[in-house]
């Protein structure tokens, strides 16, 4: 049977799934990019046993033969945030997030042209943010002496945002010699993002550069292209050693919403790398480590702090605040027979958002840390692999002063919470040719 043949089908469900929304765990990123990655601390840089070498390490898939990987992470993120102590009383009160269940698809295949070279392409959601909070109890000041139904930002009706980012990775995996290998990956990133009920900060005078091109537009899309280069080596027998590089992604501007973000909508993907070992004591055992770094720092509208510098949208206008994260993801593997393999990891990384910014980040409470993760295959025939994951995180949250308060008077605004607890599973289904 022509193997090539799957890659077709295989691309084109990838693409219906991909119209669903990612979401993600360390700051907008996901824990791990693979089902089985994912059961173990999403810890894959130095792993060689699917198809996603696109998303973790390109010159891992000359190592992991010919096959193709199809799974959906189904994503469960429960948000909300409170504002309390605040002078203007009405303004106090808490409210939930509706949207609590996503899926997330993945797609890798991999093809082999002799024993040292391999193309490939993997499909994946690099993350994401989604937030959908009703209106809620709150009361907005529109005058001196009077107060109006308003959501949490004192704008109109529900408030929230939805970003997804989608990437397309094309890779090529060359073995330099029987012990070390290199691969790059080629980017191509697709992203759209949607707000609505942020007309507070549209109608407050000169607060935009861009008043009509702030909130309710529907939804923005935007493009961009990146590369990621990789390198793996196997110095000893029990030893497997890998590093890959990302750098920032270019992506189009969102031109719906240029009075929003910095920059004039622009909204790049942040550059990232990581390192990663995976040590085989015995044949049914191996233990994987990998270190992390997302650079958010580099991305204005990401990174930029949210206190007012400079119009909303502007060059040098507010972002979200957030700083550049370490992660650190532990996993292990176990063998326990020739039909099932168990896994299990943990994944701890930095929180990228502090007090400061907590009023931006009701939209995007990207506060996650730690996340613990579990999953299994079973070979249900020598071609064929069902595996499953699951990953909870535990409730995190950041407490700061109100943006109010600098915009409408000393203690007016309080203070301000907001929270998150997470749960996924996921399942892929493997066939090796």
């Amino acid at each position: 049977m022509n193997r090539l043949r799957y890659a077709p089908a295989a691309l084109a469900l990838a693409a219906a799934l991909a119209a669903g929304p990612a979401l993600a765990t360390n700051g907008y990123f996901p824990h791990g990019y693979g089902i089985r990655a994912k059961g173990m601390g999403g810890a894959s840089v130095a792993m060689t046993e699917d198809a996603m070498g696109g998303a973790n390490n390109p010159a891992s898939m000359v190592w992991a033969g010919p096959r193709l990987d199809l799974g959906v992470d189904l994503f469960s993120p429960r948000r909300d945030a409170q504002r309390s102590g605040a002078g203007v009383a009405s303004l106090n009160g808490s409210v939930d997030s509706d949207s609590k269940l996503f899926y997330v698809p993945e797609l890798g295949y991999n093809h082999l042209l002799g024993s040292d070279l391999a193309l490939g392409v993997t499909v994946y959601g690099n993350g994401g943010m989604n937030t959908d909070y009703p209106q809620g109890p709150f009361q907005c000041p529109n005058s001196p002496t009077t107060v109006a139904p308003g959501n949490m930002l004192c704008g109109s009706g529900g408030l929230g945002v939805d970003l997804m980012q989608l990437v397309v990775a094309p890779t090529v995996s060359y073995k330099l010699n029987p012990n070390h290998s290199v691969g790059v990956s080629l980017l191509l990133g697709y992203q759209q993002f949607e707000a609505h009920g942020l007309q507070a900060f549209e109608n407050i005078p000169n607060f935009s550069s861009a008043p009509g091109s702030v909130t309710n537009r529907g939804y923005s899309r935007s493009h961009g292209f990146g590369v990621r280069l990789g390198y793996l080596g196997r110095p000893i027998d029990s030893l497997t050693i890998g590093a890959a590089y990302a750098p920032k992604m270019n992506m189009s501007a969102f031109d719906e919403y240029k009075g929003l973000f910095a920059g004039g909508g622009d909204f790049d993907i942040p550059a990232h790398y990581a390192i990663g070992l995976a040590f085989t004591p015995t044949p049914a055992l191996t233990v994987a480590f990998d270190y992390q770094r997302i650079e958010y720092s580099g991305v204005p509208s990401v990174g930029r702090a949210s206190l007012p510098q400079g119009q909303l949208g502007a060059p040098n206008g507010p972002g979200f605040g957030w700083k550049d994260i370490d992660v650190f993801k532990l996993g292990v593997q176990w063998r326990a027979s020739p039909a099932w393999t168990l896994r299990a990891g943990v994944n701890h990384g930095d929180n990228p958002i502090e007090s400061a910014d907590v009023t931006f980040n009701i939209l995007a409470p990207g506060v996650m840390t730690t996340h613990y993760t579990a999953g299994f295959s079973w070979a249900m025939d020598p071609a064929n692999e069902l595996t499953a994951a699951f990953m909870y995180a535990p409730r995190q949250s950041v407490s700061g002063t109100s943006l109010f308060n600098q915009l409408m008077g000393p203690g007016a605004g309080g203070s301000e919470t907001i929270r998150m607890r997470q749960y996924s599973i996921g399942l892929a289904w493997s066939r090796r040719f």
